[in-house]
This record gives structure tokens, C-alpha cells and sequence, in this order.
């Protein structure tokens, strides 16, 4: 029989697994020898916060992230085949979220090998939660243009679209450029439009906060160098 891959969710950040992640969650993880992860020094960090009981040099770990050719995600299933169970980790959440390592998941569908995601946390969703902004309908962009005037150009497309369609729009950017695309957002959207931003989600510095375009002028630099998510909406 083929072993099962696991989808193990990490902490978002710098915190102890325990706060945000479920027993059953940690008792896969710290069961697991073979793992495909983002980046073999984070993944071990993060097995070593969890209690794993190896050696964490003597666990095998592969590397799946943007960088791997197609060529080469098949052989990362060959621990699989032969039976093992494999733990799939991302960088930071939930595994194949907003993440390369669906790849790998879509090749174990293809395999017909058994694919069980476990319970961790998500920053896509906990923004969503928190934001006010309505879960019946919405989508997530990953990151926009970084550069004008593609980046504005989004921006109007996502704020046609969440009218259109009356569906929140999330996306993301990194912390150096937070500030940045907060600022964009209110100045570019329309001055009545809903702007939510998550920032450190999960973390002791976590702060939700969702008003008017018009109201977040002025206030961008709160975001800066913090991972957010940002939602926009009707």
C-alpha cells in the first residue's frame, strides 16, 4: 500500500505550535520521517518547536517551492509509494494554500495516494473572519503588481469586481511594501470603499482593522514592515 500524505499546517509566526495548533495536528507531525517542505532550514525549526522526537538532522526532508522544475515533483512521491507516510509543510499556514506545494498534492491525486489535510492556522481565512466584509463570496489574488501602473490598474479591476459581484477581495504583499499598497488602496479606490487589513495574524501583535478608504489615508505607516492581508469590499 501507498503511504498518505499529510498537509501539516505551521504557525504564522514566531509562537509556540501548541497556541495554534491542535493536538492531533502535532502528533501527526511528530510521527512523520519523511516530509517535502518550502525550505529545509525553516521546516526544521518549525519540527524542532514542535516536539518532533528524531534527531532533526536524521529526518529526510525535500524541497518543493517556486524554483522546482515539474520534472522534478513526481520523484518527491517515490517515499510514498514505497509506503511511508510524508508531512507536506509551507513556510508559514496552511500547506498548498497560496503555496507550491499543491503541486505535489495534485501528482498524489493523479497516484490515487490518500491526501489528509490536517487543522492549522490560515491567514487567508482569519482575515476574511475578521474583516467584516461578508465569506459568501470572495477571492484571493496572492500578490499584486508591485510597480505602478500595473499596480493601480489592480486595484481598479478588484474594486469593479467585489461591486460587480458583491465578493471580498483578498491579496497579500510582503512586509517591506505594506505601507506601500495600503497607501495605493487609498488613493487610488474609490473614497467609500472598504478596505480591511490583517496584520500578524495569530501572533501577539495581531491588529484587524477596517474602515473607508477615506479613513485609512494618513494612517498607512500602522502596516508597515507587518505581514498583512488585505480585503477590499462593497
Amino acid at each position: 500500500m501507498t503511504g498518505t500524505l499529510y498537509l501539516v499546517p505551521v504557525p504564522l509566526g514566531p509562537v509556540d505550535p501548541e497556541t495554534c495548533l491542535p493536538p492531533d495536528t502535532l502528533a501527526v507531525a511528530r510521527s512523520l520521517e519523511h516530509f517535502v517542505v518550502e525550505r529545509a532550514k525553516t521546516a526544521r525549526a518549525h519540527l524542532k518547536a514542535m516536539g518532533h522526537p528524531r534527531p532533526i538532522q536524521s529526518l529526510d526532508l525535500a524541497e518543493l517551492n517556486e524554483h522546482t522544475p515539474v520534472a522534478a515533483i513526481a520523484p518527491l512521491l517515490v517515499p510514498l509509494r514505497a509506503g511511508h507516510d510524508v508531512g507536506l509543510l509551507s513556510e508559514a499556514g496552511c500547506p498548498a494554500v497560496a503555496d507550491p506545494g499543491a503541486a505535489l498534492v495534485m501528482a498524489a491525486h493523479r497516484e490515487n495516494i490518500r491526501v489528509v489535510p490536517l487543522i492549522g492556522p490560515s491567514s487567508i481565512l482569519l482575515a476574511l473572519m475578521a474583516s467584516g466584509l461578508g465569506g459568501q463570496r470572495f477571492a484571493f489574488h496572492g500578490y499584486l503588481p508591485a510597480k505602478e501602473p500595473e499596480r493601480a490598474q489592480a486595484i481598479r479591476e478588484l474594486e469593479k469586481t467585489a461591486r460587480r459581484e458583491r465578493a471580498t477581495q483578498l491579496f497579500i504583499e510582503t512586509p517591506y511594501r505594506s505601507a506601500a499598497l495600503l497607501d495605493a488602496l487609498a488613493t487610488v479606490l474609490s473614497p467609500e470603499t472598504l478596505i480591511s487589513v490583517g496584520a500578524d495574524l495569530s501572533l501577539p501583535t495581531q491588529w484587524v482593522q477596517t474602515r473607508s478608504a477615506r479613513n485609512w489615508r494618513g494612517l498607512t505607516e500602522s502596516v508597515k514592515d507587518r505581514l498583512v492581508v488585505f480585503g477590499i469590499g462593497p
